[in-house]
């Protein structure tokens, strides 16, 4: 099984996680620029606090993603937990909003197959495109993409997983361009439809 939908999370050091949520009722929960800019300052915070990568991830205006290896035995979901508790607080009383932020508690899908995993990484980073937010990957700045393919520096990005598995900027860039043309999951992620509902 490429993915574990288990209830119950095994939190393993090494292991990569999908964490994902979305605005509850499709709320928009990222209103303007430096709503994004405060979840990537928190997002900086705690992967140092609880020593995790992000390996990729994407800010979209109602929903997010980030795949995140966990490198101790701190748990990689601490890390939108923590961001996403304070981002609420933040949202509530900038806009004055009541009631929850987020359609339910963050979702976390281990990854458990190496095939799957970097399918996901162009699936995160294809978003902006799919839902018709940006005209190109290259277009939307609140994902890492811009740093895999040498567009942009920036501090939240794992270069030595890049490297491992692309032989070139260009490579990945085709790779994603490859999945926006044809759009097609491999079998046994479906639940990646589920989300982008």
């Amino acid at each position: 099984m490429p993915y574990s939908r288990k209830s119950k999370i095994q939190w393993l050091p090494g292991h990569f996680y999908h964490l994902y949520n979305r605005g509850a009722r499709q709320l928009t929960i990222f209103r303007e620029p430096t709503n994004y800019e405060f979840v990537l300052r928190r997002v900086k915070k705690y992967l140092l606090q609880y020593d995790l990568t992000v390996i990729a991830y994407c800010l979209l205006p109602n929903h997010f993603h980030f795949l995140v290896r966990q490198n101790s035995d701190n748990p990689a979901g601490l890390l939108v937990q923590h961001t996403f508790n304070s981002y609420s607080k933040a949202y509530n009383k900038r806009y004055e909003h009541s009631g929850t932020l987020f359609e339910r508690r963050y979702q976390a899908i281990p990854i458990l197959d190496n095939g799957y995993l970097l399918h996901l990484c162009r699936y995160i980073h294809a978003n902006p495109v799919f839902h018709g937010i940006a005209p190109s990957v290259e277009e939307w700045p609140y994902s890492n993409y811009l740093e895999w393919v040498g567009l942009r520096e920036g501090t939240i990005i794992d270069h030595t997983f890049v490297d491992e598995h692309f032989d070139s900027a260009r490579s990945y860039a085709e790779f994603v361009r490859e999945y926006l043309i044809h759009r097609q999951l491999p079998d046994g992620l479906a639940y990646l439809d589920e989300i982008d509902r």
